[in-house]
């Protein structure tokens, strides 16, 4: 139940379905919060944050919302609140300096913004993956059980291959793959394993 949910995975929920009505309500926001190329002339540094708190249409939010419901709680409970609120606005802050960087360099994209919390719902997805990575997942479509770290393997290859053949067009795959590679120096750091010194240790 959603009052069960710890307190920033519970708040991310209401912060992300309040804007989307309010988006309803106000469609020219869209030109301001979401997050526009580079090239576009549109850009706002803003834009980094906001537009993961945008969505284009309700089985997106869906979609993000019950990942965020699954994997938010795990996480926070076992990073606590700040480090948790930390970890997901890292994941969707490197999420979206991806995909400007790939829009700018590679793809040459000027015209297309981008918005929703999937960059940093698949920082917790990673994270999910190597903090419990014999926990069973299913797939949404495929009730099939497989470990955590062999789900997270996988749709990290599938975004990657995506994003780079050009599959699945319209998906923002390099975005999830940043939130992903956010998550993951996040959490190296927070473990002693990168050459900076980290203020905490995540053990597990």
């Amino acid at each position: 139940m959603p009052f069960q949910l710890p307190p920033v995975t519970r708040y991310l929920l209401i912060a992300n379905v309040a804007v989307f009505l309010l988006q309803q309500l106000a469609p020219q926001a869209l030109a301001y919060f979401a997050l526009w190329p580079l090239d576009s002339g549109l850009f706002g540094v803003w834009q980094i944050v906001t537009n993961a708190f945008m969505h284009g249409s309700v089985p997106h939010l869906l979609f993000n919302m019950l990942a965020l419901y699954m994997f938010g709680g795990p996480i926070e409970r076992l990073f606590g609140g700040r480090p948790f609120a930390v970890y997901y606005f890292v994941c969707l802050i490197v999420a979206s300096v991806l995909q400007l960087l790939v829009l700018r360099y590679f793809l040459h994209d000027a015209v297309t913004p981008t918005v929703g919390a999937s960059g940093a719902i698949f920082g917790l997805l990673l994270a999910f993956g190597m903090m419990y990575p014999q926990e069973k997942v299913y797939l949404m479509f495929l009730p099939i059980p497989m470990p955590a770290w062999l789900f997270v393997t996988g749709y990290a290859l599938v975004e990657l291959v995506s994003g780079v053949t050009g599959w699945m067009p319209g998906v923002a795959h390099f975005a999830h793959l940043g939130g992903m590679l956010g998550g993951w120096v996040l959490i190296q750091y927070w473990r002693g394993r990168l050459p900076l010194k980290p203020r905490r240790r995540l053990m597990r």
